[in-house]
C-alpha cells in the first residue's frame, strides 16, 4: 500500500517513507529521515535529518522532530533521534536530536506528548509515558516507562524519573524521582506511592504494600539513603519492583528527592 503524500509537502527524495503513511500539505521532511509504515504527519510539521521513526505514529501541527540540539558543544555532528511505534505527538512539540556523532535521543513506543512539550538532546524516554502541556525535559535525562510528567513540569539536566512515577503539575526538579511514587511541590518532595496507576497496571496488593514499606524506610527513616537500601534488602520481601527501587536509588548521581 503506497503512501499519500500531498504535492504541497516538501519531502526530500532521499527520505525513506514507509507504506500507508499520510503526509499533509506544508510538511517539511529533510534527507536522512526514515519514517515507518502507517504514520500520519499533519500540516506544518518539520521532520529533520537524523530522524528514525517507527510505525503508527501521529505527529500534529507545528511539531519539530530532530531539531538541532540547543547545546553550545554542538558543532554540526551527525546524530540521531530514534522514535518507536504508536506515539501521539501533539501540536508544537519539539524533540532535539543528540549532540555528538553517533549519539541518540530516544523515544520509545506508545507515548503521549501533549501540546508544547519539549524533549531535549540525548534524553531517553521509555514506553507508555505521558507528558503534559508545556512539560520541559532538559538534556541527558532518563524517563522510565509508564511515567507521567504533568503540565508545566520542568526536569533539569542529568536527572532520572523511575517507571510509573508521577510528577505533579508545575514541579521543577533537579534530583532523581524514584519509581512508583508521586512527587511534587516546591521544593519537590515525596507524596506517597502511585497506587492508582500501579493498580491499573495490575500490581499485586502485596507488592504495593512492600513498595510502601520500602519508601517508608527510604523517606521516613533516620538513616542515609545508603543505609536505607540496606534496610530494604533486609526487611522488605524481594520482588522485581523492590529490586527496581533499590537499584534506582543506588544508581543515583543527582541525588534523590526529599521526603515530605
Amino acid at each position: 500500500m503506497s503512501s499519500e503524500i500531498s504535492p504541497k509537502a516538501e519531502v526530500s527524495p532521499k527520505a525513506k517513507i514507509g507504506d500507508g503513511c499520510k503526509i499533509f500539505p506544508f510538511v517539511y521532511i529533510e534527507d536522512d529521515v526514515v519514517i515507518g509504515d502507517n504514520c500520519i504527519i499533519f500540516p506544518f510539521v518539520s521532520i529533520l535529518k537524523g530522524t528514525r521513526m517507527g510505525n503508527g505514529n501521529k505527529v500534529h501541527q507545528g511539531s519539530v522532530l530532530a531539531a538541532l540540539p540547543q547545546d553550545f558543544n554542538f558543532v554540526g555532528e551527525k546524530s540521531e533521534l530514534i522514535i518507536g511505534d504508536n506515539n501521539i505527538i501533539r501540536e508544537n512539540v519539539v524533540v532535539n536530536r543528540a549532540t555528538h556523532r553517533g549519539c541518540k535521543t530516544v523515544i520509545g513506543s506508545n507515548n503521549f506528548f501533549m501540546e508544547g512539550a519539549h524533549i531535549s538532546h540525548d534524553t531517553v524516554v521509555g514506553d507508555g509515558c505521558v507528558f503534559g502541556y508545556g512539560a520541559k525535559i532538559a538534556r541527558d535525562c532518563v524517563i522510565g516507562s509508564g511515567a507521567i510528567l504533568s503540565s508545566n513540569v520542568v526536569e533539569k539536566a542529568n536527572t532520572r524519573v523511575g517507571e510509573y512515577a508521577v510528577v505533579q503539575a508545575g514541579t521543577t526538579f533537579s534530583k532523581d524521582v524514584p519509581p512508583y511514587i508521586i512527587a511534587g511541590g516546591a521544593p519537590v518532595e515525596y507524596h506517597g506511592v502511585n497506587t492508582s496507576v500501579c493498580r491499573a497496571k495490575g500490581f499485586d496488593e502485596k507488592v504495593l504494600k512492600h513498595i510502601a514499606n520500602a519508601y517508608r524506610l527510604l523517606f521516613h527513616g533516620q538513616t542515609s539513603v545508603f543505609d536505607a537500601c540496606i534496610q530494604i534488602d533486609q526487611q522488605v520481601p524481594d520482588s522485581t519492583e523492590i529490586r527496581n527501587i533499590v537499584n534506582f536509588v543506588r544508581g543515583t548521581e543527582a541525588g534523590i528527592i526529599s521526603k515530605l
